[in-house]
């Protein structure tokens, strides 16, 4: 039982040596960071899958996004913004440029887009 016990502690420090904690958050945290400041801009909708599945690409790091709201709570009625915008689904990614990208983005496409380093 000794043996087991050790074995499992060895094993977690192993792990803890090679994946640090938060590390793929401060990657992200930056990136995210630098998308705000080439002012790229999310718009999406709380309702839409895809705009889920790209908000879970970022995880904690999405608070740094700029995003825009594009519906109302229990409605599917888009908002002044978005009409603005010219949003026709969501997600669209809006660059600096005017430049658009609509649908889930992968992380390297928004790199590439924006200059951003994505480490």
């Amino acid at each position: 039982m000794r043996f087991v016990a050790g074995a499992v502690i060895v094993a977690v420090l192993l792990i803890s040596l090679v994946v640090p904690a938060g590390s793929a958050d401060a990657r992200l945290d930056g990136f995210a960071k630098c998308l705000a400041e080439r002012k790229a801009t999310m718009y999406g909708s709380f309702y839409c899958i895809h705009c889920d599945d790209q908000k879970k690409l970022f995880g904690t790091s999405f608070q740094y996004i700029p995003y825009v709201e594009c519906s109302f709570p229990g409605s599917r009625e888009m908002t002044y913004s978005c009409r603005v915008a010219q949003i026709h689904r969501t997600p669209t990614w809006i660059f600096a440029s005017g430049d658009r990208l609509e649908g889930t983005q992968q992380l390297q496409k928004l790199a590439e887009k924006t200059g951003c380093p994505l480490r």
